[in-house]
């Protein structure tokens, strides 16, 4: 949570919007997923340290499923462990730096097409959810009540 907090800070100053734990077509869950103002689609998947980045092998398939994918980590996790191909974000919890940005790889636009829909009908279902338990949801810039 600690990394997740400070990459998510970073997306928001960027304009970003952003989902944590998004399953993809492919069963597998994204860690972080993120739709920036131009439309891209990136995914941000955290590792808390060399183990957890060791154990984990699927992250060549999120590169399927986003225009850029990003490694993220606190610290205390060497950055040179992760692959030169992928960016790098370097979180503390309370904020975040890009330190490698990810090379661009489009998706296919059907691909495309279905993620976009996977993220509005998350995004839709986690904002009833979150509106009836009680809890105030502001509106998007542009966006009436």
């Amino acid at each position: 949570m600690l990394v997740r907090r400070g990459v998510q800070r970073l997306l928001k100053q960027m304009g970003a919007h952003v989902l944590p734990e998004l399953s993809l077509a492919t069963g597998r869950r994204a860690d972080l997923v993120a739709l920036t103002r131009q439309g891209d689609i990136w995914i941000i998947e955290i590792k808390s340290s060399i183990e957890d980045f060791r154990v984990d092998r699927k992250w060549p398939d999120y590169r399927l499923h986003s225009d850029r994918f990003f490694f993220a980590t606190h610290p205390g996790v060497p950055s040179e462990i992760f692959p030169q191909e992928c960016g790098f974000i370097l979180s503390d919890g309370y904020g975040a730096e890009i330190l490698r940005d990810a090379p661009e790889h489009r998706m296919a636009a059907a691909t495309r097409k279905a993620l976009m829909l996977r993220i509005a009908r998350a995004g839709a279902a986690r904002l009833l959810a979150a509106e009836l338990a009680g809890v105030a949801v502001p509106a998007l810039e542009g966006e009436s009540e």
